[in-house]
Order: C-alpha cells, then structure tokens, then sequence
C-alpha cells in the first residue's frame, strides 16, 4: 500500500530546502512514506517528521528537516528547543528540526545548509566530499 503524500508541492519551507538540499554534488530527491528525502549514495534529510508516540503524545512537525548532525554539534542541538527526536531516525542519533518555528524569511538559512552539510558529507561518500570540497556547497564549503 503506498503512503499518501505528507507534504504540499507549494510549501514555501520545503521550496527553500530543496533548493538548498540539491545543491550539494549528485544530490537527489525522492518521496519515500509520503515525505521528500535527500539523498546522496544515501539518505541525507527527510522533510517532515514527528515524534513517537500514542495520539495523545505524538508532536507533528509537517516543517520538521530530519538530518543526522555532526557527534560535535549533537550536544548543544539537543539544549535548542527548535530541535526534537524524530520518529524512527532519534535512536541513531538523528535530530529533527522545526523550520516552523519562524516565518520562512525569519529561517537562519544558512544555519540550515551548515546542519544539511554536515548531514551530506556523513553518507556521500569519500569522492563527493572531494568534490564538495573542490567545488563547494550551500554552506559555503569550498576549498581555498
């Protein structure tokens, strides 16, 4: 049975985040149980997500960017309240963060493409990273 689409195809978040995700060296997207993912090699983000739990418990974050953050910046994200854990993803140390939080103007955007980098150069593998590095990336991540 296939999952219903989980997100608007004019969602002014998700038109940032896209724009932002694909521009990382041989990015993709693809829609997997209803919600957008980014990938490369692997999955990089998912956009959408919730937190688990009963009815009664459950927090839907349908302008959640789920990424999987650097060990280093794992501690201080968890201290933000922006960011939650995700269903499925939080056991293995991925975070989620609520864009909803602010206007899409308001959105730290470059914030955004740091923690999608970070995320990116986990599961792309040792020859995209070269060449993120070589041509650089949203985040700013060329070489000198």
């Amino acid at each position: 049975m296939a999952h219903p689409q989980m997100f608007e195809d004019d969602d002014p978040y998700l038109a940032r985040v896209r724009a932002i995700a694909l521009g990382f060296p041989d990015a993709t997207e693809a829609v997997s149980h209803g919600r957008p993912t980014f990938r490369a090699r692997k999955i990089f983000a998912v956009y959408g997500s919730s937190t688990k739990g009963d009815a009664a418990t459950r927090v839907r974050y349908p302008r959640g960017l789920v990424l999987s953050p650097e060990d280093s910046e794992r501690p201080a994200l968890a201290e933000d309240p922006r960011f939650f854990l995700p269903a499925y993803y939080g056991p293995f140390g991925w975070v989620g963060l609520d864009l909803g939080y602010a206007s899409p103007e308001e959105v730290d955007w470059q914030e955004v493409a740091e923690l999608l980098d970070g995320s990116y150069r986990q599961v792309a593998g040792p020859r995209l990273v070269a060449r993120l590095e070589q041509e650089g990336g949203p985040a700013g991540s060329a070489a000198p």
